[in-house]
């Protein structure tokens, strides 16, 4: 049992670590201005390059609290309440759910700003509709900004929102733009406010790395960076060669941590896989023989898969 147990640490660990990489991955202004070009009207068509630019200060990866009360800290500078984004003592609440990464756009017109959060999963969830969730945090983003982009009544002043989830292991490579839509149900009177404050972009990828075509051109990137099969030298080729991103040190760090994580997470999807057929097989009536025949091991490494994935009867 012990062994399970570290086994299982372990593997929690190499996972922790993988999602932790991800994300600074993602992270990186160069990937986020690729992906801004693609999901966000104002810097659609413009040369990511030049959209780097409009990226205020860093990013604030996975530190950042969603739970309400929580999002945004308050701190007096020469005698000012000034709030900001709570980004202090991030250790001591570990148990937190918090934003992948949450980031600040200055729009071309040099004034205003729009917020963007992204977020990374590694597969669609079975526990929740990612739809769901993908409301409540664009909806956390818009309401923290109270006290914190706007004071009292000023609603005008509000901050347009973009959620981006990126969904990796899909059936197909798909991209979904969700936001407000107004119908007139009597009459036509022009309302006046911000229709455009909350998007949500969905973008799902597929286990196979997309072709070099413009269609799939963000799904392209995104697959490279974060797939689990390609080398350290097929991702940085893609990257370098596709999109002309400048790999410095840091980023093939990240890109090689990356990897070497990739062998050990494939390893454990791998024997679970086949654990999966040797119960499927032993389930069907197959004995230990036919079983361990055609899955090249031994029958005392069969039944031993067996006897730890049989169901304890009560």
């Amino acid at each position: 049992m012990d062994t399970e147990i570290k086994n299982a640490v372990s593997a929690a660990d190499q996972d922790a670590q993988y999602d932790d990489r991800a994300k600074r991955l993602l992270g990186n202004k160069t990937i986020l201005a690729h992906i801004l070009v693609k999901t966000v009207d104002e810097f659609k068509g413009m040369d990511p390059k030049e959209a780097v630019s409009y990226i205020e200060g860093e990013p604030f990866i996975s530190v950042i609290p969603v739970e309400p009360g929580l999002t945004n800290a308050e701190k007096e500078e020469a005698g000012q309440r000034i709030v900001g984004f709570n980004t202090e003592n991030a250790e001591i609440n570990e148990g937190l759910v918090r934003f992948d990464i949450v980031f600040y756009v200055r729009m071309k017109d040099g004034l205003s700003q729009v917020i963007v959060n992204l977020e990374a999963q590694k597969d669609e969830p079975t526990s929740y509709h990612i739809l769901n969730r993908a409301v409540f945090y664009v909806s956390r983003l818009v309401s923290s900004q109270k006290e914190r982009d706007f004071v009292k009544t000023n609603y005008d002043d509000i901050r347009r929102v973009f959620s981006i989830w990126i969904c990796m292991n899909m059936d197909e490579n798909s991209m979904a733009y969700v936001h407000l839509a107004k119908d007139d149900l009597l009459g036509s009177y022009s309302w006046k406010g911000g229709i455009d404050l909350l998007n949500i972009v969905l973008i799902g990828i597929s286990n196979e790395l997309p072709a070099h075509d413009e269609k799939y051109e963000l799904h392209r990137l995104l697959s490279a960076l974060l797939s689990i099969e390609l080398t350290v030298d097929e991702k940085i080729g893609i990257i370098k060669s596709e999109y002309d991103i400048l790999v410095n040190d840091e980023l093939r760090k990240d890109v090689s941590a990356m990897c070497n994580l990739s062998q050990g997470i494939r390893e454990k999807g791998g024997a679970e896989r086949e654990e999966k057929i040797i119960m499927n097989m032993h389930r069907k009536g197959y004995t230990l023989d036919q079983i361990a025949e055609c899955v090249e091991k031994s029958i005392d490494e069969v039944e031993a898969i067996i006897e730890k994935r049989e169901p304890v009867l009560a």
